[in-house]
């Protein structure tokens, strides 16, 4: 079994969970013996408590030995400047890296094998000729974001690929973009924990939160980040203006991923609730609660190229599914229903759904089941495998 140093973009107890976690988790189950880096901090820094909080928590942590988490897998938190990525500043962060990797091995007794990285800088920040297998894992359009040095990452991002043994990517518009670069690279769509979602379908309704029981049906809900350059908060706030009847539920923290996410326009409405960030553990018991789930999706670049984690987990709770029309998901139209960005498409889809099975159950669940971890680690680890048999 190898042994792999896992360069994250997100912290071990970030409150959502990402591919990161998921993934280090199915090749700890493997068998494989995990080193999982946390976050170096793309980002600038805002001057916002939440990133000041996030630093000193960081500190904290940094100064601590790696921790063990889960069978197989450890954390460690390395003490670098965020949103450094030239000069004196950049020289520091790869020598606390490089250092805090070296020892962090040597207290575990992990041997120098594979480096599967999140992080599109992973050339200018380690010597990546130490390792013998190269996997870089690339989950979104991360110079899409907010405050992100876009052409740095991208120009990184094109090194790496072309270093890197494998390439995995979770949608097609990161595949096309990547591609000229990978003699190497597949796409593997995002999945889900069938197994943890699919415990809302037995969830009785007096095992629902109280918090959503209260609520009268019709409940929409969308589980995740509530961010602007995600959501589109004027297509949100023209079908609750419109359909007072409806409830629109969201789960997920505010600003993730951006500073300054301002939620007046929808905050406005009577029956729009933020109810915040939500243990994992518990998402299934509001999903029991739904009536639709929906991706109410802005079309930008950064949509453009994701494929929503939460898809095959609305599926796999056995919810009907509304979502705007990104590219990743048209092959999957005839288990979900598609809109382009317009108040009226949606308000006639979600009426829809709500009155008529627009797809069977069954069909939901047999799709859900076919995009696990589970099996999306075990297809990328034989292609590993196959291409150093080769």
């Amino acid at each position: 079994m190898a042994h792999i140093v896992l360069l994250s973009t997100a912290d071990w107890d970030h409150p959502l969970w990402t591919n990161k976690q998921h993934v280090a988790c199915s090749l700890a189950d493997e068998g494989h013996y995990i080193l999982y880096v946390e976050s170096l901090g793309l980002r600038s820094v805002n001057a916002t408590s939440k990133d000041w909080i996030r630093i000193f928590k960081r500190l904290i942590k940094g100064l601590s030995p790696p921790r063990n988490v889960y069978k197989n897998i450890w954390v460690w938190s390395p003490l670098v400047i965020p949103g450094s990525s030239k000069g004196i500043f950049l020289i520091i962060n790869k020598f606390m890296l490089f250092f805090g990797i070296y020892i962090a091995r040597k207290i575990l007794r992990l041997r120098c094998e594979w480096l599967w990285t999140y992080n599109p800088l992973t050339t200018k920040l380690l010597n990546i000729k130490n390792f013998s297998q190269i996997i870089y894992h690339a989950v979104d359009a991360i110079q899409e974001q907010p405050n992100m040095p876009r052409e740095i990452i991208e120009s990184e991002e094109k090194k790496l690929c072309l270093k890197a043994n494998n390439v995995f990517v979770t949608s097609p518009a990161i595949y096309r973009r990547l591609k000229p670069y990978s003699h190497n690279i597949k796409y593997y769509s995002n999945c889900c924990d069938y197994n943890h979602f699919s415990k809302a379908l037995n969830i009785k309704r007096n095992n629902i939160p109280e918090d959503l029981m209260i609520l009268k049906s019709p409940v929409i809900g969308f589980v995740g980040a509530i961010s602007n350059y995600k959501l589109d908060f004027s297509l949100i706030y023209e079908l609750a203006k419109n359909n007072k009847m409806w409830n629109f539920v969201f789960i997920g923290p505010v600003s993730e991923g951006e500073a300054n996410t301002d939620t007046s326009l929808i905050d406005s409405l009577p029956n729009i609730h933020l109810f915040g960030y939500r243990p994992y553990s518990v998402l299934p018991s509001y999903c029991a609660g739904f009536d639709l789930a929906w991706l109410p999706l802005q079309k930008n670049p950064y949509t453009h190229s994701m494929f929503p984690m939460k898809f095959f987990e609305y599926l796999a709770a056995g919810l009907p599914v509304v979502a705007t029309s990104i590219d990743s998901l048209q092959e999957f139209s005839n288990e979900a229903i598609l809109c382009e960005v317009d108040y009226k498409h949606f308000e006639s889809a979600i009426k829809s759904s709500l009155t008529t099975s627009y797809c069977d159950l069954e069909l939901r669940l047999n799709l859900a089941k076919q995009y696990t971890y589970k099996k999306r680690t075990q297809s990328m680890l034989h292609d590993i495998q196959e291409l150093i048999n080769a």
